[in-house]
């Protein structure tokens, strides 16, 4: 694979690299289009409660990075990792338009299955290609060029949503059904990319017995499972907003903007990471996780909630590539897709926990009780990182 250019901002990155931050940014577009719309399309259009988003949204989630851990073993078992991710993109692409047809939220929480199948298939097979593409060095600079690309692809999906129902006044169903044409393009970007051929030997040395990962990767997968039970669902910031009388276009505006926070961080994020540890760039985001949710607890002044949500973005877009980055540093190359798959597989079923209660909170104790639940598990997270994660980066360039 060629590198670019020595010395550059770039330096150390591949033709892969590339080739792989814009399919997240194609497949993200896609996905974006329809998530700032789908809280709204479900509580007004379809008359659902919060309760039934938290369950949707949390079922969707989960399935996507419970089904990672098992798409990951089985791309390290087969070291076809981009096999595996061109069908994840393809069945991604077609489930998004069976959104736009539902009647009954039952409908949309079988088409959001669906959808979060494909995305959960393709995400360790592609994260492996992109912890591959370039040299150990030079990972969290390729995570965080990814993480970009995904965050863009967040940023331009929601402007695209505005534009088809504020400015050409389409049927909301309608983006639902238009998702499909930025899916096909992420489908044709992971085509490009040239898959690394691996020792065969390594096939044989991998399987479910969760004893290959060290003790090290299970300390990391324990504290972000506890992170992860008061993380729920990001379409609670979205109603929020919404609760607080923020107008439709300008709620997906502020997402929109929250997600281009995202995008301008990932990639510095992941640099730095390189540089000064992940460690401490990922509590540089779970403080700021913490900061926004119980700013989002205590106020209702709109200006603020608009400048949290932006400071949101900051979390998201580091804890992303930080994140993934730090779960492939403690295990050996050989099984970098599992690894990531398992770290995925703890944010998903903590997240669906969070989401459920969420959901009940949000309709029995008030919106701020979501937000403090999720701001008291961000403390207690934050305490064990410091205390029980080793902050030197791991060598892991050998098979164990």
């Amino acid at each position: 694979m060629k590198k670019s250019k020595q010395g550059g901002v770039f330096s150390g990155l591949t033709k892969n690299s590339f080739l792989l931050a814009l399919t997240s940014l194609f497949s993200d577009i896609s996905s974006e289009m329809l998530y700032p719309v789908l809280p709204v399309f479900l509580t007004q259009t379809l008359r659902a409660s919060g309760g039934i988003v938290g369950i949707v949204e949390g079922i969707a989630e989960a399935t996507k990075n419970i089904v990672q851990g098992f798409s990951g073993w089985l791309s390290d078992r087969w070291q076809k990792r981009k096999a595996i991710a061109l069908f994840g993109y393809i069945l991604s692409a077609l489930a998004k338009p069976f959104t736009g047809l539902a009647v009954t939220w039952p409908w949309v929480l079988g088409a959001r299955f669906f959808d979060r199948m494909g995305s959960a298939t393709r995400s360790a097979p592609r994260d492996a290609l992109i912890a591959s593409s370039t040299d150990e060095q030079h990972k969290g600079k390729a995570f965080g060029l990814e993480g970009a690309g995904d965050n863009l692809g967040a940023f331009i999906g929601p402007l695209i949503a505005v534009a088809l129902l504020f400015f050409w006044e389409f049927n909301i169903r309608s983006v639902f059904y238009l998702a499909i044409i930025p899916g096909a393009l992420s489908v044709i970007m992971i085509l490009l990319v040239k898959e690394k051929k691996t020792d065969v030997k390594s096939k044989s040395k991998i399987d479910l017995r969760f004893r290959n990962f060290p003790a090290s990767y299970w300390k990391y997968l324990f504290v972000i499972g506890l992170f992860g039970i008061g993380n729920s669902s990001n379409a609670f910031l979205i109603l929020q907003v919404k609760y607080l009388g923020v107008s439709f276009k300008d709620t997906i505006l502020i997402y929109a903007a929250f997600n281009l926070v995202a995008a301008l961080i990932s990639y510095p994020a992941g640099n730095l990471s390189d540089t000064f540890g992940r460690k401490n760039i990922l509590l540089i985001a779970l403080l700021i996780y913490l900061i926004t949710y119980t700013g989002f607890a205590y106020t209702k002044n709109l200006w603020l909630i608009g400048i949290l949500f932006c400071l949101y973005g900051l979390y998201q877009g580091i804890f992303r590539s930080v994140g993934k980055a730090m779960a492939a540093d403690f295990v050996p190359q050989h099984l970098r897709a599992s690894g990531i798959g398992w770290y995925a597989a703890t944010l998903g079923i903590t997240g669906l926990i969070a989401s459920i209660v969420a959901g009940q909170l949000w309709d029995k104790e008030g919106h701020a009780a979501v937000f403090m639940y999720g701001a008291v598990f961000g403390l207690i997270s934050i305490v064990v990182f410091l205390f029980f994660i080793p902050g030197k980066r791991i060598d892991n360039t050998t098979p164990t």
